[in-house]
């Protein structure tokens, strides 16, 4: 009998051994980070509540949440428990970038996946779906984007409500100066200073940097939307391994409720996930 059961054992062993191996060899990321036993991560330093820097000098939100829980299955299908994270900050455009090299194993902010991005990177199953708003201050009369004309809007450039915002102006035959900007930061103190009548970005983004201002109550969200933005964690292009495993992750997370513990953590604020924000969940949550 104890033969028996210690060869079971042995079997059980080899079999995981074998699928992580086999992982591995089908996974030219998942071979990298095993080898390397850590993974790079770039993320947003300045989009609160998904992805930014907390009060302890550690990347904090939303998307941060779901990304350690990639991390996490990551390394349970390399055997690798203790996983060093290397954690990358930078803008948009730099963290794809960082993915398209090489420098970045996974990307976790509020990325919107596009076409355009997916020449360039792959993309995990959704994680977020919002909308491009407008922030403006209190007093301001600007009420919809008709009234945007001859006014300045803070953007922030190569993002997809950089685009939006300048297809809609000219649907809308209205003239307004775009001010691109680097960060979100800036685009907040154009608006309170007076430097710019708007700052366009994601609704929810524009929540969380309007409640962190120095006067929350001197500032705005518009009701009408600029655009539809889908969130996805950005992957290196052409390995289906390693996006089952981010996808295992994001599945498991979705349909074991820790979805609903994340969610009110970082977004409880605003009530509960719309309906749209449920049927994503439910929608992007694979079956085994």
């Amino acid at each position: 009998m104890k033969k028996l059961l210690v060869a079971l054992a042995a079997a059980g062993l080899l079999a995981g051994v074998v699928t992580q191996a086999a992982a591995q060899s089908t996974s030219p990321t998942l071979a990298r980070i095993k080898a390397a036993k850590a993974i790079n991560v770039a993320f947003s330093g300045d989009s609160p509540p998904f992805s930014f820097v907390g009060s302890d000098n550690k990347p904090a939100g939303y998307s941060i949440d779901l990304c350690k829980r990639v991390i996490a299955q990551i390394g349970r299908a390399l055997g690798e428990a203790d996983l060093k994270i290397n954690w990358l900050v930078g803008g948009v455009a730099d963290r794809i970038n960082m993915v398209k090299a090489g420098r970045a194993d996974l990307e976790c902010a509020n990325t919107t996946q596009t076409l355009q991005r997916l020449n360039d990177v792959d993309f995990s199953n959704l994680i977020f779906v919002d909308g491009g708003g407008l922030l403006v201050r209190t007093e301001s009369p600007v009420n919809s984007v008709a009234d945007l004309a001859g006014k300045k809007i803070a953007v922030i450039r190569n993002t997809t409500t950089e685009d939006r915002l300048k297809y809609v102006l000219t649907r809308a035959a209205v003239k307004a100066t775009l001010i691109p900007i680097a960060n979100a930061n800036e685009g907040v103190a154009m608006l309170e200073s007076g430097s710019a009548d708007a700052y366009a970005g994601d609704k929810i983004k524009l929540v969380g940097l309007a409640i962190q201002a120095k006067d929350p109550a001197k500032l705005v969200l518009l009701a009408e939307d600029i655009s539809f933005e889908p969130y996805a964690l950005a992957i290196p292009r052409n390995d289906s391994g390693y996006r089952l495993e981010v996808n295992r992750a994001l599945t498991q997370t979705y349909m074991s409720g820790d979805i609903e513990k994340i969610f009110a953590e970082w977004l409880g604020k605003l009530g509960r996930p719309s309906p749209l924000l449920a049927a994503m969940y439910l929608l992007n949550s694979i079956p085994d």
